[in-house]
């Protein structure tokens, strides 16, 4: 049977990239990100649930996010779903799921020197690619 495995997360950082090397000099790059829901209870009322999922890069992609990323940026990822377990000290069994970035945009954000102000590019887009201005979230008919 044929497996599927693709997740889309835009969300804010919720702590600064911390950037390591493997011993071959690959370089890895963990960070965490929030993402937030709002909807309208059946009594009326706004609500919000906010989600925290740890993520991973490498190579390349995680040196960008370490350069260009801090904490409060929001961002856009795509990435897969891995599954890790291991034996803490105590000796209980431990798991979890994280996210492996595959790609990210830069999203425009509140500060005077955000990378991906209209008219400007991006180390992910390159010189020759074309940048979209982004919607308010509002906007997004979904």
């Amino acid at each position: 049977m044929a497996g599927f495995n693709k997740i889309f997360l835009m969300g804010n950082l919720t702590r600064d990239p911390q950037l390591s090397y493997t011993p071959s000099q690959t370089a890895v790059v963990d960070f965490g990100l929030a993402t937030n829901r709002k909807w309208t209870g059946p009594d009326g009322s706004q609500r919000q649930d906010t989600c925290f999922v740890d993520c991973r890069a490498f190579g390349r992609l995680a040196e960008n996010i370490n350069k260009y990323l801090t904490k409060g940026r929001p961002v856009f990822v795509e990435g897969r779903l891995t599954f890790e377990s291991w034996t803490a000290q105590d000796g209980t069994k431990r798991s979890r799921h994280r996210v492996t970035v595959e790609n990210f945009q830069f999203l425009p954000g509140t500060s005077p020197g955000d990378v991906n102000q209209p008219g400007q590019q991006n180390e992910q887009n390159g010189p020759d690619s074309q940048t979209e201005q982004q919607t308010e979230p509002d906007d997004i008919p979904f």
